[in-house]
């Protein structure tokens, strides 16, 4: 990964403060360009009994990750950083395994609840990592991912057997 020099800005956080929070912004981009594009990938090989209703859900949850992307790509931006938000830049770096290629139905879920999980870890501690580098504004937007990726897993969940 090339490493980016962070640019001048007014905002009153330390440059070393700001380099940590966009290395996190990054991770988090990374991991939520790759979590909307399996949860595509899921709506669009849906098959079974239960197709119509995933089919929709999966297109739902699509957007609901999907309204954080730009988000995140601008605080970066905002804070002097460079988002690595190519198709390739983020496929590069995210932690998230890849989705696998064959199986049906409640399958698809339960490799959802997997990667919102990770995700849900992730950006849950980049929530403290960033109030730790004083950076109040990134932490108030991780808990905002959060929520939604909380939800989101809990729709997921509501298919499974408890």
């Amino acid at each position: 990964m090339a490493v980016h020099t962070i640019g001048d800005t007014h905002i009153d956080l330390a440059m070393t403060a700001r380099q940590s929070v966009c290395e996190l912004l990054n991770q988090t981009l990374a991991d939520l360009f790759d979590l909307y594009s399996q949860t595509k990938q899921a709506h669009w090989t849906v098959r079974g009994p239960n197709f119509w209703q995933l089919h929709k859900m999966f297109d739902d949850i699509a957007t609901a990750v999907e309204a954080h992307i730009d988000e995140v790509a601008e605080r970066i931006a905002t804070l002097g950083g460079f988002p690595r938000g190519t198709v390739r830049m983020a496929g590069g770096n995210s932690q998230l395994p890849e989705f696998p290629e064959k199986f049906e139905d409640l399958g698809h879920v339960a490799t959802l609840i997997e990667r919102f999980s990770i995700v849900a870890d992730t950006v849950r501690q980049n929530i403290d990592k960033s109030d730790e580098l004083s950076d109040k504004a990134t932490a108030d937007l991780f808990t905002a991912i959060s929520r939604t990726i909380d939800l989101q897993l809990w729709f997921l969940e509501a298919h499974t057997p408890r």
